[in-house]
């Protein structure tokens, strides 16, 4: 690095480099680092921003959603006009990254993370941050990370409370070693039913951020080592050691990574306070909207833009993206939404 681009990193990230944590080293380490965010909603948009802000060389971030308004009130990085143009988030947080700071390299994914691409997104990064909002996903990235020996950062929010624990392969407890299994469904409150403050998503993601430059700056020794808990509404802060990795853990101790063989030819998934569920196809494909839209039109009203297709039939709104996927919504109901995927989109 010359003194011109030394003067200007310098100027740039000064009150950073200051920090006795990182200093110049750190800085150049960060520079030179490659960031994975899982999930582009509330989490996984302020740690985009506090990455792309430290100057953190290379952020690859991977959403399948698209903006809505819903989504205002706690996903920082989007605007109204990104809701009304229903862009990608991935897209949409990319275009605000790039004005934030142009010398780094975004690179946006559309697509759901699922046991067919999380090994090919994962690779060539230094740390994954955990931005989603489910355990089949968390499980799966849990498996891809400690299958390659690549640290990870857990974090969830719901309500005023969060939680977040740092996983390092055998050297600390995986998320399994800690969550033998996944939460029975309706035993913990959801965003559907608890909804969820901004503060809580600061915090989570905050730490997430804050431990992710202690990974990529060297300084493991200041990881806090624990399973972090938070609630900002009771003003409760709990450290749980989650302790070590565990013999008999089907993932860590056992090296049996389940969820990264395909389970079933075709997935869904219910969305968190959506009333919606996800539908992907059993092979990848890439979809010609045009051609798509000209079929649709016969039976209700069709949209679509470079990244999306939005067709409304009835009480159902499906929106479909260039992988054949498609969120359809108006129902709760896996079976439903099976049926007019296959009806209007195809098998």
């Amino acid at each position: 690095m010359n003194a011109t681009v030394n003067a200007a990193v310098n100027d740039r990230y000064s009150r950073q480099i200051l920090f006795n944590g990182i200093g110049e080293e750190g800085q150049r380490r960060l520079q030179a680092a490659r960031v994975l965010i899982v999930g582009c909603g509330a989490l996984g948009t302020a740690q985009a921003e506090s990455l792309c802000r430290a100057g953190v060389g290379r952020l690859r971030i991977v959403d399948r959603d698209f903006v809505e308004p819903s989504n205002l009130q706690r996903q920082t990085m989007f605007t109204e006009g990104d809701a009304e143009n229903r862009l990608p988030k991935a897209i949409a947080a990319a275009n605000h990254l790039r004005a934030i700071n142009s010398e780094i390299e975004i690179q946006p994914q559309i697509a759901d993370v699922n046991h067919s691409n999380i090994e090919q997104l994962i690779d060539g990064c230094d740390v994954v941050l955990d931005g989603t909002d489910n355990f089949a996903t968390r499980y799966l990235v849990n498996d891809a990370c400690v299958k390659h020996n690549l640290n990870w950062i857990y974090g969830a929010a719901v309500g005023s409370y969060g939680v977040t624990m740092t996983i390092r392969p055998h050297q600390t407890a995986c998320l399994r070693c800690v969550f033998e299994e996944t939460p029975p469904a309706a035993s913990a409150p959801t965003c559907d039913t608890a909804g969820v403050i901004m503060p809580i998503i600061n915090i989570v993601a905050a730490v997430q951020v804050s431990e992710a430059l202690k990974l990529l700056t060297g300084r493991v020794e200041d990881l806090h080592g624990s399973l972090m808990q938070f609630d900002v509404w009771r003003n409760e802060w709990r450290k749980i050691a989650p302790g070590a990795p565990r013999a008999d853990c089907p993932v860590c101790g056992l090296a049996k990574y389940e969820t990264l063989s395909p389970e079933s030819p075709e997935a869904a998934a219910v969305l968190c306070g959506r009333d919606a569920i996800q539908i992907s196809p059993s092979q990848p494909t890439r979809v010609n909207f045009a051609s798509l839209a000209e079929r649709l039109r016969r039976a209700g009203e069709v949209k679509f833009n470079e990244y999306l297709l939005r067709f409304r039939i009835g009480n159902f709104e499906l929106t479909v993206f260039k992988d054949a996927r498609s969120i359809i919504r108006g129902t709760n109901e896996i079976a439903t939404a099976r049926s007019l995927y296959a009806k209007y989109i195809g098998n």
